[in-house]
């Protein structure tokens, strides 16, 4: 086809005369660039470089630039390690960050697992750049909870009941081929070649592993009936599904673990989760969020469904973190209790926690009953009643749960990657140092006022 016009050219075999310049692959202001200084001249990493004392072998990737490609990566939607090293490949952005390298992503994966916990701790620096460039005011914070999938199907969980019937089953299956395997004619030995004709076919030996499995989280369930109440680890991940009941240990009538107590073979660390659609295998990951520019002042992951157990722990990193206290807190019921509103007065936080839902026909509260014997709890009910919708407590829903939904929807973390509690508390709190780190590229980026 002829035509007159003049097009650019278009030479896919033309070399470059000048070395191309990373500063050249996006343009000026845009978050890559922003994302790798800030790791380069920002950030102290002397925890992850420190381990570097091995002086012979092959040159490893600079680890700050290993540092930048997380943070930027989990900050554009981007978390599993074969992502990140396709994004090497294809993305011109995640190449201005690493400088055109192209880590694998066994090496990606191998470098996050082996710094996890140095790299959950550069929460508290980036918060604190995220002070300095007046983005923190703590005046207001809100507070709320997020229900995430596990790396785990909730398929993979077994009851306790169906262990006590699987067990024996599965052990006579496998019993059963042991015996006949014995007895096995050992002339077959000639149909078999080099192989014997009695190894464990592919089957039996699932069984067995399944039976190996059953039976660890059978004894883990009983083991956990027999400790005494309240024994357990503060910060590890609290009683099984379904060994608890309203935050009463649940137990059978034997003192063992009831039947509908569950544990999950694939992260028992994991718990059945209620949300609106159902129910998940998951974790509960709560933020505190300040209202000035939503940036996420604390964090917290835990197993426990509930919120309540939640609401000191994140107050107080508040003040861990940042050296101050905000002045007001708002949470939803979840947040809720006595206790909770008692250890916000000591601390001379003023609170406006909801109380509970109130029945649509008179407007008294359903938790009635509990009011009567909460002053402090009938004292909130009341401060929030007299303000009405001019109350402090619905900048919560507008401060919040508008981060859950840029880290949900928008980054499109709605399902954990690691398993075990230490490694998704670390996990959450990388996703949360990049809605901060997405907090600082916006307010770099923002219009200066004139003058």
């Amino acid at each position: 086809m002829s035509t007159s016009k003049t097009f650019r050219p278009w030479d896919v075999e033309q070399s470059w005369l000048l070395p191309p310049s990373i500063h050249d692959f996006v343009p000026p202001g845009h978050a890559a660039h922003f994302v790798r200084e800030t790791v380069r001249e920002g950030l102290d990493l002397r925890d992850i470089l420190s381990a570097y004392i091995e002086l012979r072998g092959y040159p490893p990737y600079h680890p700050a630039m290993m540092v930048a490609l997380l943070l930027y990566g989990y900050s554009r939607g981007v978390y599993s390690s074969r992502q990140l090293a396709r994004a090497c490949e294809e993305r011109v952005d995640f190449m201005a960050v690493t400088g055109l390298q192209r880590p694998d992503f066994r090496t990606i994966a191998d470098f996050r697992k082996r710094h996890l916990k140095a790299l959950g701790r550069l929460f508290e620096q980036v918060l604190r750049l995220c002070r300095a460039a007046g983005l923190v005011q703590l005046g207001h914070v809100a507070l709320d909870g997020t229900k995430i999938k596990a790396n785990a199907s909730r398929h993979k969980a077994m009851s306790y009941g169906r262990m006590k019937s699987a067990e024996p089953a599965l052990a006579d299956a496998v019993a059963g081929w042991l015996d006949r395997a014995e007895t096995a004619d050992r002339e077959e030995d000639a149909a078999h070649g080099e192989r014997r004709g009695d190894e464990m076919p592919d089957w039996a030996a699932d069984k067995l592993r399944r039976l190996e499995r059953i039976r660890a989280a059978k004894a883990a369930l009983e083991a956990e009936a027999a400790a005494p109440a309240g024994g357990e680890d503060e910060d590890g991940p609290g009683p099984s599904s379904g060994m608890q009941d309203r935050g009463r240990p649940k137990r059978a009538p034997d003192g063992g673990p009831p039947d509908k107590a569950q544990r999950n073979f694939t992260d028992p660390d994991s718990r059945i989760q209620p949300t609106r659609d159902g129910f998940i295998q998951g974790y509960n990951a709560q933020i505190a969020v300040d209202a000035a520019h939503q940036v996420i002042v604390a964090h917290r992951l835990q197993s426990n469904p509930g919120d309540v157990d939640a609401l000191v722990p994140l107050v107080d990193a508040v003040r861990r973190n940042l050296g101050a206290k905000p002045r007001e807190i708002s949470a939803d019921a979840g947040f809720c209790s006595e206790a909770n509103l008692g250890a916000l007065k000591a601390r001379r936080i003023r609170a406006y926690v909801a109380v509970g839902r109130a029945k649509h026909a008179t407007g008294v509260p359903a938790t009635e009953r509990r009011l009567s014997k909460s002053p402090l709890t009938r004292a909130m009910a009341e401060t929030l009643a007299r303000a009405g919708r001019r109350s402090r407590y619905r900048l919560r829903k507008q401060v919040v749960e508008p981060v859950f939904g840029q880290i949900k929807q928008d980054r499109g973390m709605r399902q954990l990657l690691l398993r075990g509690l230490g490694a998704v508390r670390a996990e959450w709190a990388l996703v949360c140092t990049a809605h901060n780190i997405a907090k600082l590229v916006a307010a770099h980026n923002r219009p200066r006022p004139a003058g």
